[in-house]
């Protein structure tokens, strides 16, 4: 029989590598742990003994006590911390005692709302009292909808069903709204940026909704770690929230390690590739049986290392064994890689971040990041999902050549240190707000003189009548009625910046068809376009058609060698300067412009090596998007004598490196940002780095940026001067430029625009 090695040996050999370049450990922490309350109901606390839960860790108590109070609050507490007692005790004792009161609860996927009702059906089974809890979700049976809407003690269900769904047909759930005690939103950390900003203006119509029924429930927030979670919980709800962060969970030892590839060549300072690197940690441990999670950035990441780990462990398991888990997955497939998780009989997954949320995947040992998550939050969340039984586990990121990775790697002091960042969203922006509105006059008219939630009534009138010209709402009597024949939630999607999803048709058996995914359509322009290879589930599939106008991908399974990648053309117009300040010997501006994008080619890249082995046309419509940007506007005397294409060279440098570290401060995803380097740009003919939110309307980042533009540029220019490259390299300017020394350029270039170099 083969012995294998345990967690705690392949720790004493990883830390012998000459390749980590950090390593952290976090001794274990022991519970602070309290009697239950005295008030507690019997056939609760009965129910939480049974559970074999004697006692509460602080929070959970604090909690308990200050929704006893009528409070509105926040719980902030690490990943696995038993953060699902905060609501669910408050919520079970009200009902307890009054079988009439009602709670909602809002989860941001169908998962965690699976997983929450198993978890409440469990309590209510010991509890022996008659509380009704059901999911309300696209998967509920039409004949089970009725019994929710005027049976279920407390509904379960996500914002989209919230939106679409629950308040414009309100008069169906009367029950529920004139008896509503509690919402319960969880995981408030990623209601943030575009979802956030439409989730808060859905909660600005349920909160409408329950004052016409007469009730104003109570919130119970619960997030993990960021930077603020009160200002953000009263951001999305408009209540004042009593903030509840004093963590009585243990936790077990845990290890970090830093794993930054070997140089492969010194000159350009190129690292190996990170997904061989983890495919190679990965499989160490899965041949140890040692259960693991990888995080990757994309959905081709993940299908590219899923398909590697496949073949490289081909002969220990099956391919049930390990996993792929990400956004495009049907709900069914996605429920049955958790249970397998649980089970045991799956011991490796690679995930996008769609498994940061907590979601019970059973006990992990060892998490492997691609790369740098975007935050300190989403590294924290990720590094949460192994050692969930407070056992030892440990964590490894591996570096890519990024600048943001290096970024990283180079100041540990800054992930482990620093604060969390904060979460921002944009309740006001215009696009949302005025969505929200419509679909808010739909549920109920609107008199004048009366304000949407926190919005004041001056500022509602003004956008009501801005939609009475677009001939969507009527006014009559000072009341304002909606108008159209269609429902206006069912065309407004909460957390994509297109209205419509491209649907992925499998087309591989002869005469069958069947749905396999979907996607958002402005991903789907690089990524489902005619030739693309689509991988789901480490399986090729070649996009043989894609109607754009149906928006329909159809498919066909294949086995190749390479993978796709496109690019992307963009072209910005600058309709409106806002504000703007002069720094040093640049000009920062702040305004409205229109991105023009367009796909353009794509490259076949071979799945080994990573070379490039052929490319082709991609021939889709052109998408406009009226959006934010900040503007970093050069005199063409600081570039001297050089010609046109040197600046473009450094530019590129400048808006390379802006790009990551402008999303690092701002705390959104890389993709939520894009840079555009101009040498003349169109509305001033001169050098120009746009910095531009990817959402209609923007959703406050380039703001935040115009705002904190000194900090930006001196972290942007400290952190190229640091990096160990002569020329230039694709950690810092994201080329290598030999004839031309773009490194000293840039570092030029950001320091007369005020980024002072700080060691």
């Amino acid at each position: 029989m083969i012995r294998r090695k345990t967690l705690n040996e392949c720790i004493q050999e990883l830390k012998q590598d000459e390749n980590i370049v950090n390593w952290h450990e976090i001794p274990p922490v022991p519970a602070a742990a309290v009697p239950l309350p005295d008030d507690l109901h019997q056939g609760l606390a009965a129910a939480l003994r049974k559970k074999g839960i004697p006692e509460l860790y602080t929070h959970q108590l604090s909690t308990f006590e200050a929704v006893r109070r009528g409070e509105d609050v926040t719980a902030v507490t690490p990943t696995a911390s038993g953060k699902t007692l905060c609501y669910n005790l408050p919520v079970l004792q009200e009902i307890a005692e009054d079988p009439s009161a009602r709670a909602l609860y809002l989860f941001p996927t169908k998962a965690l709302s699976q997983d929450q009702l198993s978890e409440l059906t469990d309590m209510i089974d010991h509890m022996e009292l008659n509380v009704k809890s059901f999911t309300y979700d696209g998967d509920t049976p039409s004949n089970v909808r009725q019994l929710v809407r005027k049976a279920g003690n407390i509904v379960i269900t996500n914002p989209d069903m919230l939106h679409s769904a629950i308040l414009p047909h309100h008069t169906k759930w009367i029950s529920l709204f004139e008896n509503l005690k509690y919402i319960v939103i969880d995981e408030l950390h990623t209601y943030r940026g575009v979802f956030g900003s439409h989730v808060g203006n859905v909660i600005r119509r349920l909160k409408r909704l329950c004052a016409y029924y007469g009730s104003s429930p109570t919130f119970i927030c619960t997030s993990a770690t960021i930077a603020n979670p009160q200002e953000l919980a009263a951001m999305l709800t408009g209540r004042q929230m009593t903030l509840i962060d004093n963590n009585g969970a243990p936790r077990g030892r845990r290890h970090l390690a830093f794993y930054n590839p070997p140089v492969v060549h010194k000159e350009l300072n190129i690292r190996r590739s990170p997904v061989k690197v983890v495919n190679e940690l990965a499989a160490s441990f899965l041949e140890e049986k040692i259960q693991t999670i990888v995080f990757a950035r994309s959905r081709v990441r993940v299908e590219i290392i899923l398909s590697h780990l496949q073949e490289l462990i081909k002969d220990e398991y099956t391919k049930r064994s390990i996993r792929g888990y990400r956004g495009g997955y049907l709900p069914k497939q996605r429920r049955d890689i958790e249970q397998s998780l649980r089970s045991g009989e799956t011991i490796g997954v690679v995930s996008t971040n769609a498994l940061e949320l907590g979601v019970d995947i059973g006990q992990l040992q060892v998490c492997v990041m691609t790369g740098y998550p975007g935050s300190i939050a989403s590294s924290w969340q990720q590094a949460g999902r192994a050692g969930r039984r407070q056992e030892e586990s440990l964590v490894v990121m591996v570096a890519g050549s990024s600048p943001l990775d290096q970024y990283v790697f180079s100041h540990p002091e800054y992930f482990f240190e620093a604060p969390p960042e904060s979460a921002r969203l944009n309740k006001d922006n215009l696009i949302i707000l005025a969505d929200h509105l419509k679909c808010a006059a739909y549920e109920l008219p609107f008199s004048r003189g009366s304000g949407f939630d926190d919005l004041p009534a001056e500022d509602t009138e003004e956008l009501l009548e801005y939609l009475v010209e677009s001939r969507v709402i009527h006014e009559r009597s000072s009341t304002w009625y909606w108008m159209n024949d269609a429902f206006p939630a069912h065309n407004i999607s909460l957390r994509s910046a297109a209205q419509e999803n491209v649907v992925i048709i499998d087309q591989s058996v002869p005469g069958e068809s069947r749905v396999i995914g979907e996607m958002d359509t402005f991903s789907a322009m690089t990524l489902l376009h005619e030739e693309a290879i689509y991988l789901h589930e480490g399986v090729q599939h070649q996009v043989e058609e894609l109607d754009w106008e149906e928006k329909k991908a159809y498919v066909r399974e294949v086995e190749v060698d390479y993978y796709t990648d496109a690019n992307l053309a963009v072209r910005l117009s600058v309709l409106e300067v806002d504000r703007e300040k002069q720094m040093a010997e640049a000009s920062v501006q702040y305004g409205d412009v229109m991105v023009s994008a367009m796909a353009t080619i794509f490259k076949k890249i071979k799945l080994e090596s990573f070379e490039n082995v052929g490319s082709g046309p991609i021939h889709l419509p052109e998408q406009e998007l009226h959006t934010n940007a900040l503007m970093l506007e050069f005199t063409e005397e600081l570039f001297g004598s050089l010609g046109e294409d040197d600046i473009e060279q450094v530019l590129l440098g400048a808006s390379h490196v802006l790009q990551y570290i402008a999303s690092v401060h701002v705390m959104c995803d890389r993709s939520d940002l894009h840079s555009v380097p101009e040498v003349k740009a169109p509305h001033n003919q001169l050098p120009t780095i746009f910095l531009y939110d990817r959402y209609p309307g923007g959703i406050g980042l380039a703001d935040r940026l115009y705002h904190d533009a000194d900090t930006v540029l001196q972290k942007a220019a400290s952190y190229i001067a640091g990096c160990p490259c002569s020329h230039g390299c694709p950690s810092c300017t994201g080329m290598a430029e030999a004839e031309l020394a773009v490194k000293d350029w840039t570092i030029y270039l950001l320091e007369a625009a005020g980024g002072k170099v700080t060691k």
